[in-house]
């Protein structure tokens, strides 16, 4: 099961290529670009550890593909997703965010059913991964 969140997720993994085209695409709408990594993708995990500060001073996205690299080199086991962050009056948001990075083994969610009060039932996901430890859940 591949995790489907952000710009981009339904279509194949971009190349680096693309990953700069986009990049430079928030760049240039003035947006600050940031690095995140996670071993829990869970949709309603909306925060992510940071890698470094957001780069609101780069204006050039080899720069940003440098820390890139960085980031995969140390978790390239993990999740990566870079975000544009709008930063204007009225906006003040992440305007798009995309994954760049993923284990190579995804072991997706399960449903949870639960019994409620009549004949209602709750349902929730989980993720198979956050079973084992952090940093271990994607190793073979």
């Amino acid at each position: 099961m591949r995790v489907t969140q952000g710009c981009f997720s339904f279509l194949p993994d971009l190349t680096d290529d693309q990953i700069t085209s986009q990049i430079q695409y928030c760049l240039d709408k003035g947006w600050a670009v940031n690095i995140e990594f996670t071993d829990d993708p869970h949709p309603r995990n909306t925060y992510w550890e940071m890698w470094g500060l957001p780069m609101f001073d780069l204006r050039d996205a080899a720069g940003i593909m440098k820390e890139l690299a960085d980031c995969r080199r140390v978790y390239g086991d993990r999740y990566i997703r870079i975000s544009g962050f709008d930063a204007s009056h009225g906006w003040e948001s992440v305007r798009i965010s995309f994954i760049v990075n993923r284990p190579a083994n995804e072991p997706g969610f399960g449903l949870a059913r639960q019994e409620a009060e009549g004949r209602n039932q709750r349902y929730s996901t989980y993720v198979y991964a956050a079973k084992k430890p952090e940093g271990e859940r994607y190793s073979s």
